[in-house]
């Protein structure tokens, strides 16, 4: 498969998803403000999201992925299957278990991860009520990681892609249909994201019979590739805690701000998420699987190369993102969210911490791309060094940014601190000779940046003043909003097709 061309698939599948996104949280913005009732749902939908990335997204597939791929490419499929029926034995146990403790100590765990709203009794009882609600979506989703690891091993990477889309789906509907139906209003939020997960898991079942993947119940815990994967996910669990750890206490510090800064970095972080998700996670997604073939069939060189292709196209597609999100804050902010109880200060303040978030969006992508490179060895140990060091030097940044920059304070640390773990995972990946890149960066960067200058003078031409986007029609700040994004786009890419660059170029086959 011409991984440029699944890349522009799981792209495409994460942009209908992103989309989507927005259309909720626009909903959701002017159905609900951001105030009270948002804070609540959205620190008890950060739970579970956390721990979504914990046992799925997170050490779960970076233990699991590479393993499966070396017994596809060594153990044949009758190996594989048995694998796959044990790992999913196991995972839904250990889940479900953890759904169960989570439901019933759901006081306690707002009490730890939001202390500030036990000052505000409606809120702390609104949280904890929401959170036991959306819990058992944490084994929907687990399984849904599950199915889409091993479906991106067998190169079908669209369906786990748009399976996320069902969820910003039943977002929509709930809380545009169901939402007089429920008291408070805000309840209706929970209630779509445990719909929502059991939809994602649907999805991706039919396709699992297809390439006879679909798992039946067999525990064995003595299994030697599920004691391997437990084993992986020993330090994976340690490094990606490490990671959401600090999303968790920039919650804790948010909480004690005022009203609303939990939901104005909730809003920036989601704009963040769109070019985070469309690149970043695309390219993690379809460079896994065919680094742990590489490194199975110890394919050395072929691995440095794939490694050095998705950096390419990284700095290619994140730099201008970055860009253009900071110079596009308040046309994207006011254009998504500034309807209803969405104010004109929500939309300033949701800006710094935007502007905040933008500074460290390439770090955010890069750290997507660079933690394969060990992951696809089986060595997660480094990785979970380098978060440990991120973590402290984060929250450091926050204690001496949150002062003067209240909650863009918090934005900007974990900018810096995505930064600073792209850096030491390149330097670790130069350092152990895994990773040596390929001729003519010199010249590769010199046209990136001119390309971004060219974009960026024409967008802050063309932009005009951010008032009238705060006063103009919601069609004339749409359709304004979307001509900026074509004239960007355009700018860039014909600048850099100037300047030589060409599709096929970046041309390249996966792993077999």
């Amino acid at each position: 498969m011409n991984l440029l061309r699944a890349l522009a698939t799981v792209s495409s599948m994460t942009l209908v998803s992103r989309i989507l996104g927005f259309v909720r949280d626009a909903v959701i913005a002017r159905l609900f403000g951001a105030g009270l009732a948002t804070d609540a749902f959205f620190v008890a939908f950060r739970i579970p999201n956390l721990l979504r990335r914990l046992f799925a997204e997170g050490a779960f597939s970076q233990a699991f992925v590479p393993v499966l791929a070396e017994y596809r490419t060594r153990n044949g499929e009758s190996e594989t299957r048995l694998l796959v029926a044990r790992v999913a034995t196991a995972l839904s146990l250990a889940v479900l278990a953890v759904s169960v403790l989570g439901i019933l100590a759901a006081p306690w765990i707002i009490y730890v991860s939001a202390p500030g709203f036990s000052a505000t009794p409606e809120k702390f009882a609104l949280t904890v009520a929401m959170l036991r609600i959306t819990f058992p979506y944490l084994l929907f989703i687990s399984l849904v990681s599950l199915a889409g690891g091993i479906l991106n091993t067998w190169s079908r990477f669209a369906v786990p892609a748009f399976t996320p889309t069902l969820l910003n789906l039943s977002f929509i509907f709930f809380a545009l249909v169901l939402a007089p139906y429920f008291h408070p209003p805000v309840l209706v939020l929970a209630w779509a994201v445990l719909a929502g997960g059991a939809l994602q898991l649907a999805l991706q079942l039919p396709y699992l019979a297809r390439i006879g993947m679909l798992p039946r119940l067999r525990a064995d815990f003595w299994d030697p590739g599920v004691k391997r994967i437990l084993r992986l996910m020993g330090p994976a669990v340690f490094g990606v805690s490490i990671a959401q750890l600090s999303l968790l206490i920039n919650t804790i510090f948010a909480s004690f701000l005022a009203n609303g800064s939990v939901s104005w970095l909730y809003y920036a972080d989601r704009l963040m998420e769109f070019p985070t998700g469309m690149l970043g996670v695309a390219l993690g997604t379809i460079l896994l699987p065919s680094l742990s073939k590489y490194y199975s069939s110890d394919a050395t060189e072929q691995y440095s190369r794939l490694l050095d292709w998705g950096l390419r196209l990284t700095l290619m597609l994140a730099l201008p993102a970055a860009v253009a999100l900071a110079l596009l804050a308040v046309p994207l902010i006011s254009t998504l969210f500034h309807y209803g109880h969405f104010s004109v200060e929500d939309v300033m303040m949701t800006r710094r911490a935007l502007v905040a978030y933008s500074i460290g969006l390439v770090g955010l992508i890069l750290v997507k791309v660079l933690a394969p490179g060990f992951y696809a060895r089986q060595n997660i140990r480094t990785p979970v060094k380098i978060a440990v060091i991120t973590l402290v030097l984060t929250q450091l940044m926050n204690l001496a940014l949150i002062g003067p920059l209240k909650h863009a304070g918090l934005a900007l640390a974990i900018g810096l601190g995505a930064c600073l773990n792209a850096g030491l995972l390149y330097y670790k990946l130069r350092t152990h000779r895994i990773y040596q890149p390929q001729p003519e960066w010199g010249r590769f960067a010199i046209k990136l940046a001119l390309a971004l200058l060219v974009m960026a003078a024409a967008l802050w031409g063309a932009m005009g003043s951010e008032t009238w986007w705060l006063i103009a029609a919601w069609q004339q700040r749409m359709a304004g909003l979307l001509g900026l994004v074509c004239l960007g786009a355009t700018v860039y890419f014909a600048t850099l097709w100037m300047l030589g660059f060409r599709i096929g170029d970046f041309a390249r086959r996966s792993a077999e």
